[in-house]
């Protein structure tokens, strides 16, 4: 069963600088559990087969104007209906004020009111916007994630193949580093993963022989970053001579992190290669790749071989390599 993660209407309530019109306990004791947000028009009409008391409620124009134009009997009765349903939060934008009918039945059902002077589509984009991130499902992985030439790079191997070594060098060459060691990664769309480091160790790297040291404090503001989305993975790994690397890079290789296919490449480590300079134009070249361009694709274009239609060891051959 997937974990449920859950984020403080108070962290809402900083982040979207919103008004607390009524709150029945402390925000910081009152958890959302969804991404979700629903604009209640056809709750306050009372069609709630479908309703969600997980979702908070933005109320707009046009629901205020609606709620005011019905006769008081009924506007009593479906206001009834919907706040006996206790949303997690009701926000009221434009800056509307919440009218006392609405205030005293908030007060009888515990449920939060809170106000801005924000469009009603700006608050609700910025709400989902905040929400998923915040309530994104997410794993930790070992590693160390860097952004280079706008990519986000997440750099995997085994303890002591020198991958803060290598993130030390890209942010001498004027990249950023964003996580080292522990890298938290959120899945915040159907297509996006975005990687940040854990707070109690953000900035800071450990490097063998000299010890921890804070990254932001060496290097500036400049060369840190407090998330980036994930754009391809490069698993460093020692020197096997026996095994036969990827020459070509005709075809992509994908890893799956939390159900999203991730490009991934494996990269030798041994005296001599420069690291940091290779995974600077990997980042290149994989951002040509996302823009239709394979240089192995041309090259064997320009050589008058079509590379779908020959195997990988007959292309090797006819290149003699």
């Amino acid at each position: 069963m997937p974990e449920i993660y859950t984020l403080p209407l108070s962290k809402i309530i900083h982040e979207l600088q919103l008004e607390a019109t009524y709150l029945p306990k402390s925000a910081d004791d009152i958890l959302i559990q969804s991404r979700d947000v629903v604009r209640p028009g056809m709750e306050l009409s009372g069609y709630l087969e479908y309703f969600d008391p997980k979702r908070i409620a933005v109320i707009g124009r046009a629901e205020t104007a609606m709620v005011q134009s019905w006769r008081t009997d009924k506007r009593s009765i479906a206001l009834e209906s919907y706040f006996s349903q206790q949303p997690p939060a009701v926000i009221f934008a434009r800056g509307i004020e919440p009218s006392e009918e609405m205030h005293a039945l908030a007060v009888r059902y515990g449920v939060p009111l809170l106000r801005t002077t924000e469009s009603t589509s700006n608050i609700v984009a910025s709400l989902v916007a905040y929400l998923n991130v915040e309530l994104a499902p997410r794993i930790t992985r070992h590693g160390v994630l860097v952004e280079v030439y706008g990519e986000g790079i997440l750099l995997v191997g085994d303890s002591g193949v020198g991958k803060s070594e290598t993130a030390i060098e890209l942010i001498k060459r004027g990249h950023r580093l964003i996580a080292d060691d522990a890298v938290e990664i959120r899945r915040v769309s159907s297509k996006s993963l975005v990687g940040q480091s854990p707070e109690n160790i953000r900035h800071f790297i450990e490097l063998r022989g000299i010890g921890i040291i804070n990254a932001r404090r060496i290097f500036g503001m400049g060369a840190v970053k407090l998330s980036e989305k994930i754009d391809m993975c490069i698993n460093l790994e020692i020197w096997d001579a026996t095994k036969v690397y990827d020459r070509m890079g005709i075809d992509s290789e994908y890893a799956e992190i939390l159900g999203i296919r991730v490009p991934v490449m494996t990269i030798p480590v041994k005296p001599g290669r420069n690291l940091a300079i290779i995974i600077e134009v990997a980042a290149m070249n994989n951002r040509q790749k996302k823009m239709g361009y394979n240089a192995a694709h041309e090259l064997l274009s320009a050589l008058g071989m079509d590379a779908s239609m020959m195997p990988h060891e007959e292309i090797k051959r006819e290149l003699d390599i």
